[in-house]
Formats: C-alpha cells, sequence, structure tokens
C-alpha cells in the first residue's frame, strides 16, 4: 500500500480572497507541529515563494542550501510532465504539501489553460476553497455549489472562510456547505493583524514590513478557528511518485557558474538553479556587498528590486567595473529584468527633492537607460523564439527603458495568445538581457545553446586545459 500524506491546494473564486493570508498560516502553524511542510505555488509568481519559505521554515531565497524553497509549478511556462516531476520530487520527504492557487481557481492564460484547477487535475491534488465571506451569508451555497460541481476534473473537498465576523455568520457559512457537500473546514476572522502590504504585483518583499511578525500572528490565531487534525485528514492521498531530474548532461562540471542572489537580486525559480548545477558548479555573490565578480564561465543576473537599493549597487564601483569588464570581454551572461537594470547605462528612480528623479550609474554594458519614472505595470506570459529555439517565460516590472540609439532583438518575442510584443532580448558580446523571466527548468537545451553559440574559443581562453 503506498505512504499517505497530506497534500492540497488552495484556490479561490478571485484574487483577494485571502489565498496567501491562509497558505503562510497554515505552512507556520503546521511547522510549528513539527511537521516538514513543503510549499508550492501555481504560476510565475516569485514573490509568494520566497514567502512560503519563511513561514515554512524552510531555507529562503537567500540562502544556498540544497533543501528546498517555495516551488513553482506553471503549465505555461513548462511541461505537463515537468510540473508532475518537479512536484513529485520536492513532495519527497514532507509530511506535508500545500500549494497555494493563483487568482481565481479556474483562471488560465486561455480559458482554464495553465489554471491551478488544471494543476490540480495534473497532479490530482483535492482542492480547499477559500472565500471572503464578508456581507455573505448563506448565499454562499451557490457559490459552493458551482465551484464544486462546474468542472469534474478537480476534487472540492473543504471551504475555510475569511473575514468572518463572528461564529453565528460563520454557521451560517457551514449550513451552505452541508447542503452542497463541501466540508467546512473552518474560518479566518477579520483581523488588521493579518494584513500583508503588497508591492507592485503580489506581494513585496521590504525590510520596512515584519513579514514574520504577521506570519507567527496568523499561526498563532488560525487554530482556533480552523479544524487543522480535519484538514489534514481530509486531504491525505498517496504520496506522488519522485521522478528524477535528467542528468543527461555530461562533462561539463568543471563550469563555474555565478548567481546574484541577495536583497537586490532574488527573483529566481527554484527548478532554474537546479538546471544550472547540472552545467556545473553554481556559486552564489552579491552585487551589492562583494567587491568583484567570483572567477566565472556563465553569470546569471536574476530579477529583483535593483531600485530600491540603486544608490548602494551603484556606489559599489569595484563591482560594476568587475561586471562591466568580464561581459565586455566575452563572458558569457544571461540577465534579466532587474539583471537588465543593472547592466544599463543607469537606473533613474524617484527622489523626494527633484521632479527628474537621480539617475544613478549602473555597469554600462548595455546602451540603454532605465526609469522608475511614470511607473506602469508591464504584465504577462512571454513565448521567445530564438536560435531554433522557442521558450517561454514571465514579464513583469513597472521600470520602463530607453534606447538613446534604436536597438534590434535577436528573437521574436510574443503573449501568451501568440501576439508581438515589443519587449527584446538584446545581445552585446556574448551578454544576452531582456526584461523575460525565462524558465529553463526543463530547458536544459536553451542553456547548451548558450554555451555552445559563445564557442569554444572565450571558454578555451580561460581554461587553457580546454574545460
Amino acid at each position: 500500500m503506498a505512504e499517505r500524506f497530506s497534500q492540497f491546494l488552495i484556490a479561490a473564486p478571485s484574487s483577494g480572497s485571502g489565498k496567501t493570508t491562509l497558505t503562510l498560516g497554515l505552512l507556520r502553524a503546521l511547522a510549528n507541529r513539527g511537521l516538514q511542510v513543503q510549499p508550492f505555488k501555481c504560476g510565475p509568481d516569485y514573490i509568494d515563494t520566497q514567502h512560503h519559505a519563511t513561514a515554512a521554515r524552510r531555507p529562503n531565497g537567500m540562502s544556498t542550501s540544497e533543501a528546498s524553497p517555495g516551488i513553482n509549478l506553471d503549465l505555461f511556462m513548462a511541461s505537463p510532465e515537468h510540473v508532475r516531476a518537479s512536484y513529485g520530487r520536492y513532495a519527497q520527504g514532507a509530511d506535508v504539501a500545500i500549494t497555494e492557487g493563483v487568482m481565481g481557481l479556474f483562471d488560465g492564460a486561455d480559458r482554464m489553460q495553465g489554471s491551478s484547477a488544471a494543476v490540480a487535475e495534473l497532479l490530482d491534488i483535492p482542492v480547499i476553497l477559500v472565500v471572503n465571506a464578508k456581507a455573505m451569508a448563506y448565499s454562499v451555497a451557490p457559490l459552493l455549489y458551482g465551484f464544486k460541481n462546474f468542472y469534474a476534473g478537480i476534487r472540492l473537498v473543504g471551504a475555510v472562510f475569511n473575514n468572518v465576523g463572528s461564529e453565528s455568520h460563520y454557521r451560517f457559512l457551514a449550513d451552505a456547505c452541508a447542503d452542497v457537500g463541501v466540508e467546512p473546514l473552518g474560518y479566518l476572522p477579520s483581523n488588521p493583524r493579518f494584513a500583508i502590504p503588497s508591492r507592485h504585483l503580489g506581494l513585496h518583499l521590504s525590510a520596512e514590513t515584519d513579514y514574520e511578525q504577521i506570519i507567527q500572528a496568523i499561526a498563532d490565531e488560525l487554530p482556533k478557528t480552523v479544524d487543522l487534525d480535519r484538514l489534514l485528514t481530509a486531504t491525505q492521498s498517496p504520496r506522488p511518485i519522485s521522478a528524477l531530474v535528467d542528468v543527461s548532461v555530461s562533462g561539463q562540471s568543471t563550469r563555474r557558474i555565478s548567481v546574484a542572489r541577495d536583497e537586490a537580486f532574488l527573483f529566481t525559480y527554484q527548478q532554474n538553479i537546479d538546471r544550472l548545477a547540472q552545467f556545473g558548479t553554481v556559486t552564489f555573490f552579491s552585487p551589492l556587498h562583494d567587491t568583484v565578480l567570483p572567477d566565472t564561465d556563465f553569470l546569471y543576473l536574476p530579477g529583483g528590486y535593483p531600485e530600491l537599493y540603486a544608490q548602494q549597487l551603484s556606489r559599489n564601483e569595484s563591482m560594476r567595473t568587475s561586471i562591466r569588464d568580464y561581459c565586455l570581454s566575452g563572458g558569457l551572461t544571461y540577465a534579466e529584468c532587474g539583471g537588465l537594470m543593472y547592466l544599463s547605462q543607469s537606473i533613474q528612480v524617484q527622489s523626494r527633492l527633484t521632479r527628474s528623479g537621480t539617475a544613478w550609474p549602473m555597469a554600462g554594458v548595455l546602451a540603454i537607460t532605465t526609469s522608475m519614472q511614470a511607473a506602469k505595470l508591464t504584465l504577462g506570459y512571454r513565448t521567445v523564439d530564438w536560435n531554433n529555439i522557442r521558450i517561454n517565460g514571465h514579464e513583469f516590472h513597472y521600470s520602463s527603458l530607453t534606447e538613446p540609439a534604436p536597438l534590434s532583438s535577436i528573437a521574436l518575442i510574443s503573449n501568451a495568445k501568440g501576439m508581438p510584443v515589443e519587449t527584446k532580448l538584446y545581445r552585446v558580446q556574448n551578454t544576452f538581457a531582456s526584461y523575460i523571466h525565462l524558465y529553463w527548468g526543463d530547458r536544459p537545451d536553451f542553456i547548451e545553446r548558450l554555451f555552445a553559440f559563445v564557442g569554444t574559443q572565450y571558454l578555451a581562453s580561460q581554461h587553457p586545459d580546454g574545460h
């Protein structure tokens, strides 16, 4: 008989219903019981996963440990086989696997495509619906009935209600659950201590907010009104089969791969890091705090919040010079979003003293400038067609860039509907940069192509022995 453990996906009728609040509270409350809890996140969000790791007491995004932080499950950026393998791999050893959905349960890139419901169906995960019950009582019954019966491919087993005014209010909601065959598992009362401020899309990461205090406050109160024991029992399932990551890459172990990771650069997909580790030794470094780039054969500058640390990044001149020299001497580099901004000529940030703001000099590899002035959201899935490879990713930023002289893109880039977008993939020598966060967790051919495209001349110049 297969080993059983608890697993469930927390979904909602819409964004803003309380998915993240409930997820963080459950992760910490169950971790406080001594359980090993593995968090997952549907979709491309790389902020929620940081909070998940903190709540579950897993190594967070600043860690270099091999133990996993929150893991993304995204059916637009990755194949179903890869999503299933990732879930099985990271759920191993956990007592509970909690997946936070994205947007509404059935909201996908195209109808249900890539939605939380699609992930739940693929992985056969029971669904717990969190409903914002403010100003709602027994009328929640038809809503629950619709979500339970709309699509036969998912199993909606229970509901938790958010913003509940009182125990008597909850009784109306529980009666509605009983009448439609959805188990009532409890509720979260309205509580300003549970409020987590937002930044850009999703939850922000700021030293000004005590996230630990907020998470612990939710976890302390949650067991008083949510039946954790019943939740774990109702969601027991056979443990998913672990699938080994493809390790077909060979002969590359001597490559040195440097990944920027600090307060300014922290938006990465764990599976991307796992994939890079198959091509060499991954070392993390800090453009904020270190003075020079480590010896490297491949530099990865991920996204983050460089605009919040623009002054500090700019004043670290030795690091800026080290990275500029590496890139302009032919070093292989991929920079995305915040990494692109760091490689630009400057980042202009809002100033309290001047209307035009302050332009802080950056590494100066790309002939562009970036700015947070007149911030405007650019958001969506992207498909990149480059060098006979099609690879998917996600674009999300408020900054804008300016090209003093027109620059061409080396790739064709489109959105989830296949329509062209203005976003570009730049190339300067062997430095590639774009606003797009690419997902190469299941695309070793992309990394192979990067190394092959550079050729052996530069690598040989760094390693006379040919490695």
